[in-house]
C-alpha cells in the first residue's frame, strides 16, 4: 500500500494532468480570441446587413 507521501510524489511525477491543463488553457485562449473577434466584427456586420436591407 502506498503512503501519502509516495502518492504525492507519484502525482507530481505524472505528466498526464499537466498536459490536460495545457490543452485547457489553449482552448480557453482560442475561445477568448474567437469571442473577441466576433464582438469586434459583429456590430459592423449588423450595420452592413441593415444597410443592404434598406436598399432592397
Amino acid at each position: 500500500m502506498l503512503t501519502a507521501i509516495e502518492k504525492i510524489k507519484q502525482f507530481l511525477k505524472s505528466e498526464e494532468g499537466v498536459t490536460a491543463i495545457e490543452y485547457a488553457l489553449i482552448a480557453a485562449l482560442v475561445a477568448a480570441a474567437i469571442i473577441g473577434g466576433v464582438s469586434l466584427l459583429g456590430g459592423n456586420v449588423s450595420k452592413e446587413f441593415s444597410s443592404i436591407a434598406g436598399v432592397v
